[in-house]
């Protein structure tokens, strides 16, 4: 094992290594003095919103806000290097294809749209009119609208995001995949039942009263920092801080915040988590049903001896239904059943209820550790649960935060980028643009997969995104898109998917979200929907990358031109000319965007409302529901392990590295793990890897053990010791997409199961399947 790859790392989260990290990628992408300036510009009035994540600023009114990997995601945007034709032409698609995914990032901004030339294995450059050209025509010969599929990335703007579903479903399809069905959908899906509302209730001031914050399968350090403030002042008030996650992650033990003198100038940090607990990946619902039981049975003793209720019983008979069988469910469930599940003792199950008992405003936080999982819906129903007992809904300091991940991936479902549309807004699409939209179910991102494969759809169209490599499965995904008639990236950055491509292919530059957007009626701004619901305008103020981009509404407004012609009703041109136009078109359409415009440019923002926050629950039930959820015994792991027999099986969870955003690859470090230079590697439990009878360090290949029974296969992975529990594995992906099986996904809504993939693991052979070049293998490209 190379102690340059692997060095342990005792610091904080954030501080001085933050700094220089940010420092390094600035450098690295030429815009050190120009990219400091734009990074002053984040998130401000005058300036444009992180293209990162969507946690909010506290205040975008306020002075720059430190956030690594925000710099990070400026940076890769802003950054001097260009992917234009001189790329193209050097390389074949099948010879770009054999980079790494951070090569493919490293190469720069995209300039100019490309189609893709069979004959000489090349893209090369094509005119805009002729690219828009080439879609209508392939989509105005389907037989059938429901054969093109239009994915949605979630950076993609409420203004562009509106105008492509209204396009798209003018055209005749509910065909909506987008990253939410990869992510947040189980969140979405259970809240949208139990309390009416598919997204979060808390605002940042609910972190400022909160005395307990719960956080499960979630990394803030890496995924979320700027999370990490709230939490570090939640933590230096006094609150109580409770981390559940399989993985002992740095940035939920102690924080050193960039902005704070002290710290930085003493090397000081603040402790986050007060207790941490780690269950067995995919043991999170055991886990939160037992303190569920906990709860219940202090509460049955407190009663017995005279003493008040431990619920808020008044909060339970007013807002709630269905808690007699729902408390009977969860006190008949064995202890032995919950600790076998959880992989944690029934005294720490115990200590984390009473840890809950003793908060008097409770927010529970969650990630993808807590969606990506079989048994996804039902656990957040069991969260919810655990705040519906003591009333921590709808009240300051309380309720529910599912942290979602790109910037706008609200923003783009609350504009119906859906495939399952709801009949009422429908209704006002019909009545505002005069038309009769589809009205049957679309494709969720699996059946999109499907669906290609099957040769039921022929035109792939992505707004945004990486599709081959962030799905599940992707050498069935990459089978599907090269089935296809034609593909269609519109992207700022040449990624894995513009390789993956159709009969016949495009890329389209767009411009970024630290670019000046000019149409023919000035300067323009976009808006975005944050995690809490917070809409505010973002105006870039860099020159663009190329004379030749297009803004994401200009393209959606040119290709609807050019495939619905005045059929339509619609003046597309007209709308994009100035974005105020498209934004009226929205306050039309949903109610809660009414005075768009004006409420829009007051400094910060405005935000939604959310009935569940005030208590108003707009559910079938008319008020919050319990729902029992029994903690799953036959399941698809323990039916593999039973099959496998003395063969040891493991878990995966798929995670990011710290140089990463999704599957976008900015350097090739894991700082809070230890890890550098290197990206196939493979945490495991010490004692497992000596079990295995290997060391760490050996390499070894990660089989998938499906019930499905197909064979995928990630070859070369070094073992990494780490502190995780044991039967359980983590490696990052999109290198390790490939093993989880397309057929298995969350019940109740269908995302894929990424953080619960049953394993075996076997010492690396040499006729495996070869591995892409690592960067440091690659000679220097063309920049």
């Amino acid at each position: 094992m190379s102690k340059d790859t692997l060095r342990p790392y005792d610091g904080p989260a954030g501080g001085w290594g933050a700094l220089r990290s940010v420092a390094r990628h600035l450098g690295e992408q030429k815009i050190a003095i120009s990219g400091a300036k734009t990074l002053l510009r984040v998130n401000q009035p005058d300036g444009f919103d992180c293209p990162g994540c969507a946690w909010p600023d506290r205040d975008h009114t306020s002075t720059f806000e430190f956030c690594e990997n925000g710099a990070k995601a400026v940076a890769a945007e802003a950054t001097k290097f260009r992917a234009g034709p001189e790329l193209f032409a050097e390389y074949t698609v099948a010879q770009l294809a054999e980079y790494s995914d951070h090569w493919l990032e490293q190469q720069g901004r995209l300039t100019t749209p490309m189609r893709y030339d069979a004959a000489t294995d090349h893209y090369e450059p094509v005119g805009w009119d002729a690219a828009f050209a080439l879609i209508a025509g392939h989509l105005n010969a389907l037989p059938s609208p429901d054969e093109a599929i239009f994915y949605t990335s979630g950076r993609t703007s409420n203004e562009a995001a509106f105008l492509y579903q209204l396009f798209v479903r003018a055209y005749g399809t509910n065909n909506f995949p987008d990253c939410s069905n990869m992510c947040h959908e189980s969140s979405g899906t259970a809240l949208k039942t139990q309390i009416g509302v598919g997204k979060g209730t808390v605002s940042l001031e609910d972190f400022e009263h909160a005395d307990g914050i719960f956080v499960f399968g979630q990394n803030p350090g890496t995924n979320h920092p700027r999370m990490l403030g709230e939490l570090r002042a939640a933590a230096r008030r006094g609150a109580t801080i409770v981390a559940f996650n399989p993985l002992r992650e740095r940035g939920l033990e102690r924080f050193a915040d960039p902005q704070d003198a002290l710290e930085m100038a003493t090397g000081g940090a603040t402790r986050i988590a007060s207790d941490y607990f780690q269950p067995r990946i995919g043991g999170d619902l055991a886990v939160v049903k037992g303190m569920v039981r906990h709860v219940l049975e202090r509460d049955r003793e407190a009663v017995a001896r005279g003493a008040p209720s431990l619920l808020d019983r008044a909060f339970i008979d007013a807002h709630t239904t269905g808690f007699e069988a729902f408390a009977a469910d969860a006190l008949a469930e064995p202890w032995a059943t919950i600790v076998e599940a959880s992989g944690l003792a029934e005294a720490r199950i115990r200590q984390a209820g009473d840890l809950y008992l003793a908060c008097e405003r409770v927010i529970v936080c969650w990630g993808m550790g807590i969606t990506q999982h079989l048994h996804s819906v039902a656990t957040v129903h069991m969260l919810v649960n655990l705040l519906l007992l003591r009333g921590h809904l709808g009240r300051p300091g309380a309720g529910v935060c599912p942290v979602r991940g790109h910037s706008n991936v609200q923003g783009d479902r609350t504009m119906m980028i859906w495939e399952r549309p709801p009949a009422d807004f429908l209704d006002r699409l019909r009545d505002v643009f005069g038309f009769e939209p589809p009205r049957g179910p679309g494709l969720d991102t699996v059946g999109a997969i499907e669906a290609m494969l099957a040769g039921r759809a022929r035109v792939f169209f992505a707004m945004g995104g990486n599709f081959a490599a962030a799905t599940p499965d992707t050498d069935a995904t990459a089978r599907a898109l090269r089935r296809c008639d034609l593909t269609v990236h519109v992207a700022t950055k040449l990624n894995r998917s513009h390789l993956v491509h159709g009969r016949e292919a495009l890329i389209l530059p767009c411009l970024g979200r630290t670019e000046i957007d000019i149409q023919a009626g000035g300067p323009q701004g976009v808006t975005v929907e944050d995690s809490m619901s917070m809409v505010h305008l973002s105006a870039g103020i860099n020159p663009p990358a190329s004379g030749l981009l297009l803004s994401e509404p200009a393209i959606v407004a040119r290709l609807a031109q050019a495939t619905l012609g005045p059929r339509s009703g619609i003046d597309w041109a007209w709308l994009v000319e100035d974005y105020d136009r498209i934004r009226d078109l929205i306050a039309r359409t949903f109610d809660d965007f009414h005075d768009f415009n004006a409420r829009v440019r007051v400094p910060g923002g405005f935000r939604l409302p959310n009935p569940a926050r005030e208590r108003r629950w707009t559910n079938p039930a008319g008020k919050a529901v319990f729902v029992p959820c029994p903690v799953p015994i036959d399941t698809p792991a323990s039916r593999v392990r039973l099959a496998h027999g003395a063969q040891m099986v493991f878990t995966l969870a798929t995670i990011r590295a710290h140089d990463q955003y999704n599957t976008t690859v900015y350097g090739l470090d894991d700082r809070y793990r230890g890890v550098y230079g290197e990206r196939r590697v493979v945490f495991a439990h010490a004692q497992d890897i000596a079990a295995l009878g290997l060391a760490p360090g050996d390499w070894v290949d990660l089989h998938s053990a499906g019930e499905d029974g197909v064979q995928r296969q990630a070859p070369r992975f070094m073992l990494v010791p780490y502190d995780i529990p044991r039967g359980c594995l983590a490696a990052y992906y999109p290198e390790t997409n490939v093993l989880v099986p397309l057929s298995s996904m969350a019940e109740g809504s269908r995302t894929p199961t990424s953080k619960s993939v049953p394993v075996v693991v076997t010492p690396h052979a040499p006729h495996a399947a070869p591995v892409r070049p690592r960067q440091r293998d690659i000679p220097a490209g063309v920049r």
